[in-house]
């Protein structure tokens, strides 16, 4: 042990002697020419500790450096902010290729792929931007960020107490937002989740929930909204009022379809589209409509398709009396279609047998329609278009409740909102 001992003295003495000659190169100093112990030793030269905020992790590099290294600049593993990895892999154009290009630049920039939590979490909010939200294989790839078989839990106290929550998490994260845009993993998913966090891990029951339960509800819609809106406004408007019509058989008519053009002055005449929409049973009832008392057109009234919002107007009519209401009789209450009963289940006293119904106080709707523009003027054209196929329109003064939205907001007096009756035969004459 005495030996040993000596040893490990004489090596100290040395590296400190080391230290003295790279402090005073230029000094003789003859105490250090000797050698206290038998034993000689090479001298170390000594290294210091460095640390690095950023990287949580430490670096012993020597104490001394030449001109050369100092003239290298920053070396190859310098830091560069995660947000910034993006904006290297695209070249003016922000599409898949250039947001897999920054997914590669992360991967190759770290074997241990230190901040990963974060670049994902990064990569998550920076979808949207790259028009990459919907694509299955850009989150395969994203979970392929992910060390392998790092998380996976060893043991059931492992497995028991959350084995890497904050991992764990990220990868919740990642199927959250394919939940939220519609999107079904695949086999490749559950591939790299089980060689990430392993078979009992949240996110594996999380992707089993969504495989348990987007098929039931993929096709659960009779009238899906179609993945790709159409652009053009006639088109929307046909798909927008189909949806809102409760009845099958209402027919869409385009009244007016939308035109830019240039007028002998040189001013630019806007014409805007009118997409309309009644139903049989609409047209029935307006016909029995007394033409003394007035119809309404309101609005507009928001409407939102996935991410697009459109307007649309109504046509209805006055709220009937209480003495011109038609009772409706109910199957349980129709003398031709009694009611039936088990002998179990005989009503007592205090039993109720009167029904409770909340019934919205508002009169019937006679048309809807979405217009361009949604000015008194452009409307009067939808009722003049409606006179054809209801002819009683005619007879019945029509009072314009509307509200400015955001498309009826124009500068002059045709965007001015209020309340005024106006006879059909002047909008007839001012389209004359």
């Amino acid at each position: 042990m005495n030996c040993v001992r000596k040893l490990l003295l004489a090596r100290e003495f040395s590296a400190g002697r080391g230290v003295l000659r790279q402090a005073a190169p230029g000094r003789d100093l003859p105490w250090l020419q000797g050698s206290s112990c038998g034993q000689r030793f090479w001298l170390v030269p000594v290294r210091s500790i460095r640390s690095g905020a950023a990287l949580s992790r430490f670096e012993l590099v020597p104490s001394a450096r030449g001109d050369k290294e100092k003239d290298r600049g920053p070396r190859d593993g310098s830091l560069v902010p995660l947000d910034e990895l993006f904006e290297l892999a695209h070249e003016g154009d922000r599409n898949k290729a250039a947001f897999s290009r920054a997914l590669e630049l992360f991967c190759q920039r770290d074997v241990r792929r230190r901040g990963h939590v974060e670049f994902i979490n990064i990569a998550l909010r920076k979808m949207p931007e790259f028009g990459v939200e919907r694509e299955l294989d850009v989150y395969n790839k994203i979970l392929d960020v992910f060390p392998k078989e790092v998380f996976v839990p060893r043991n059931y106290i492992q497995r028991m107490f959350n084995h890497y929550p904050r991992q764990q998490e990220c990868g919740i994260r990642v199927l959250e937002q394919m939940e939220s845009y519609g999107i079904t993993p695949n086999k490749q998913t559950k591939f790299l989740l089980l060689q990430i966090f392993g078979e009992k891990s949240h996110p594996v029951r999380k992707y089993r929930r969504l495989m348990y339960w987007f098929p039931k509800f993929k096709h659960v819609n009779p009238y899906p909204v179609p993945a790709a809106l159409p652009r053009d406004p006639v088109d929307l408007a046909r798909i927008s009022l189909q949806r809102i019509a409760a009845d099958l058989s209402a027919k869409v008519t385009v009244y007016q379809m939308p035109l830019v053009d240039i007028s002998d002055a040189g001013k630019e005449i806007t014409q805007p589209h009118i997409v309309g929409i009644q139903s049989p049973d609409q047209q029935e009832i307006l016909a029995h409509h007394n033409p003394s008392r007035p119809v309404f057109v309101e609005g507009p009234f928001p409407l939102w398709l996935k991410k697009t919002c459109v307007y649309y107007y109504v046509l209805r009519g006055e709220l009937l009396p209480p003495e011109e209401k038609e009772e409706v009789i109910d199957s349980e209450r129709n003398f031709f279609y009694p009611m039936h009963l088990d002998l179990d289940l005989d009503r007592g006293p205090w039993d109720d047998e009167e029904f409770d119904v909340d019934e919205a106080v508002e009169g019937p709707i006679f048309a809807m329609c979405m217009a361009g523009a949604g000015d008194q003027a452009t409307l009067a054209k939808w009722i003049l278009g409606l006179q054809q196929t209801n002819p009683i329109l005619s007879q019945t003064p029509v009072v314009f409740h509307l509200t400015p939205g955001p498309r009826e907001l124009q500068a002059g007096s045709d965007s001015a909102s209020g309340e005024e009756e106006i006879p059909q035969s002047w909008h007839a004459k001012q389209e004359l």
